[in-house]
């Protein structure tokens, strides 16, 4: 999600929430203690060199359990975010911490945000030898004498 999508679904909350990919919500009294912009740049296993920014969000829960994060005081600190750091409409991740600081990418589902799992992935797989996925020549299904053919009977 990006920071103007997230902006936009905030407008119309009440309670800003938080769930974990297993179903098991944030606690209601987390605290968002970082949000930052995050660069990295690397080469791939291919040798291509990439450059990477997304708006980084932190939660953190602490002992005062009477703390809640109202969506307007959370625009209001993307909002200095955009201003002081120059913050663009950029893909977020959210940190969150579990057995080790947790990564996530964000959803929502019309009331919660959803942290979502991220995974790895090989981005030069041609370079690595890695096999695609093999491509199927639509227009040969159906030409194989043993398949069903429209009005043939088998189905």
């Amino acid at each position: 999600m990006r920071l103007s999508i997230l902006k936009e679904h905030l407008n119309g909350l009440t309670a800003v929430n938080f769930q974990l990919p297993d179903g098991t919500r944030v606690p209601k009294h987390f605290h968002v203690t970082e949000v930052g912009v995050i660069a990295k740049d690397f080469i791939d296993c291919g040798g291509t060199v990439r450059h990477e920014k997304t708006a980084n969000f932190q939660l953190w829960e602490a002992g005062d359990f009477d703390h809640r994060l109202a969506p307007q005081k959370l625009k209001d600190i993307i909002s200095l975010s955009e201003k002081i750091l120059g913050m663009e409409d950029l893909e977020i991740e959210v940190e969150y911490q579990s057995g080790t600081i947790g990564k996530y990418d964000l959803d929502f589902d019309g009331t919660d945000f959803l942290l979502v799992s991220k995974q790895t992935a090989c981005l030069a797989q041609d370079a690595c030898g890695i096999p695609g996925k093999e491509k199927l020549d639509l227009a040969q299904i159906g030409k194989n004498e043993n398949s069903c053919t429209p009005g043939g009977g088998c189905c």
